[in-house]
């Protein structure tokens, strides 16, 4: 009896995470990767922003596979980062690259990121910590990646100055034949790009030149991210639009319905 309700539960569950891939839209996506998606233990306002996101589709557009090692940059508050530990902690290795100390807002970011993932090791694993930033740039061994993953710090590191070290670093961290995965918010394209992106956007074409500078194959564009009501004209630049809501009550509505930034999902490659 034990036995046949054990597997009844188990056909259960695989039918919703059958349901979950379909209701993605990702046919090829794996189960492992749908259950870190829909686990219960993200955050309420991590799972509001899915629908903008789409975790299952930018990370299978990407290639992510259970064994690989990969190397996130700047995870920020985490978002990425409580998909990819689960997932990777049985069988993957990972990498985690914060900011280098100096900046009051980004110290005061790694040490909640830090405490956070101390406090939830059991289910995000302990990523393999190193450092990005000016003069820094062993973000993991030469040669040892797969898969290394960047979202939405394309023009911070530009704006500091070191976006051409950064993908040069990407470079050299990955094996041949291996993934640079980049998302950013899409500048307009007429207009000509701020080397400094002091708005937050930085251009799809500038982006692609930057990383072939760095010695990448182009491979693939993903618009599983665009949003085509982002004019790109606000008055804090990007951070006028959610999530940041730089306005604060001013207008809130108008950005709401306008949503998350535009963006664009770039798949590059270590030539082998």
């Amino acid at each position: 009896m034990q036995n046949s309700h054990f597997r009844a539960l188990c056909a259960a569950a695989a039918l919703v995470l059958v349901g979950a891939t379909a209701a993605y839209g990702v046919t090829n996506a794996d189960h492992a990767l749908v259950s870190a998606v829909t686990s219960t233990a993200r955050s309420p306002k991590a799972i509001a922003r899915d629908p903008a996101r789409h975790p299952v589709e930018e990370l299978t557009f990407f290639g992510l596979k259970p064994t690989m090692t990969v190397v996130e940059l700047w995870p920020g508050s985490g978002y990425w980062t409580d998909i990819l530990g689960p997932y990777l902690l049985p069988t993957g290795h990972y990498y985690i690259a914060l900011p280098t100390p100096g900046n009051a807002e980004e110290d005061a970011g790694a040490t909640a990121f830090r405490a956070r993932i101390a406090a939830e090791k059991d289910r995000l694993g302990t990523p393999h910590e190193t450092a990005l930033g000016a003069g820094h740039y062993d973000i993991a061994p030469a040669g040892s990646a797969d898969l290394v993953l960047t979202f939405r710090n394309l023009h911070n590191w530009m704006e500091d100055g070191f976006a051409d070290q950064a993908l040069a670093a990407s470079f050299k961290a990955l094996k041949p034949g291996g993934i640079l995965g980049i998302e950013e918010h899409r500048g307009r394209n007429d207009q000509p790009q701020d080397p400094k992106a002091k708005n937050g956007y930085v251009r799809q074409d500038y982006t692609i030149e930057l990383a072939k500078k760095a010695g990448f194959e182009f491979v693939a564009a993903s618009e599983v991210n665009a949003n085509p009501r982002d004019t790109k004209d606000w008055v804090d630049g990007v951070w006028t639009l959610p999530p940041t809501l730089s306005q604060g009550e001013k207008d809130r509505a108008r950005y709401v319905a306008v949503g998350e930034a535009d963006n664009y999902v770039l798949k590059f490659r270590k030539p082998r």
